[in-house]
């Protein structure tokens, strides 16, 4: 077996974020030691985009990306939009854009490099809330375990009902909240509903329990 080799760590206020490299193009990331990422897990975040691009209708789609991983979020939403669309990421660590850009980017076909990406280093949250109203088609949350009950708060800044109050106002009228989970969340889908979405949950099935959520903006 091929030993991993670290190329790159960063602190983090969660812990060290490290980039591994095994072999040509097999590449993990982790955060205080626990797996974030996987170049060879990638089915879930092509979903999320593929799922929440194909609900958009506008001709010009705006759409936000909340965390940028390997970037395997960001092919596939560019794979289904048209050329017009637009995407603007969001992602907290500076050096996640640069792993993206170097040696992550052959899996992606440089993804970054495409003239509809903007990517800028924020909080999804404050990019979010500092959306001019009905501005994005779709924002897609593509963040570590998602929406989670056994560590949410009513205030969560991604997933409580401000933050989805957030979100509904940031959209346009049909616009799409998409949501990646680790796992199912019953409450966090009620309440989506609760805050004005209609919602249709995807569940991806074996070997993963992870789950799309897709809510639209009533």
């Amino acid at each position: 077996m091929v030993p991993w080799k670290t190329l790159a760590t960063v602190a983090t206020a969660d812990g060290a974020l490290e980039l591994r490299q095994r072999g040509e193009r097999e590449f993990l990331m982790t955060i205080a030691g626990r797996v974030l990422m996987t170049s060879n897990d990638r089915r879930s975040e092509q979903a999320l985009a593929t799922l929440a691009c194909g609900a958009i209708t506008a001709p010009r789609p705006r759409i936000l990306i909340g965390g940028l991983g390997m970037a395997y979020t960001v092919r596939a939403a560019l794979d289904a939009l048209p050329a017009a669309g637009q995407v603007v990421v969001a992602e907290l660590t500076p050096a996640v854009e640069d792993w993206c850009r170097g040696p992550l980017a052959p899996l992606t076909g440089a993804a970054l490099g495409d003239p509809r990406v903007r990517v800028v280093i924020d909080d999804v949250s404050r990019a979010i809330a500092g959306a001019p109203r009905g501005h994005y088609h779709a924002i897609l949350l593509d963040l570590y375990e998602g929406p989670h009950a056994a560590t949410q708060r009513a205030d969560d800044p991604f997933y409580g009902r401000a933050a989805l109050a957030r979100s509904h106002a940031a959209l346009a009228a049909g616009g799409v909240l998409a949501v990646w989970s680790e796992e199912p969340d019953e409450a966090f889908a009620r309440r989506l509903s609760a805050g004005g979405f209609d919602v249709a949950t995807h569940r991806l099935g074996k070997p993963r329990s992870h789950a799309v959520y897709l809510g639209r903006r009533r």
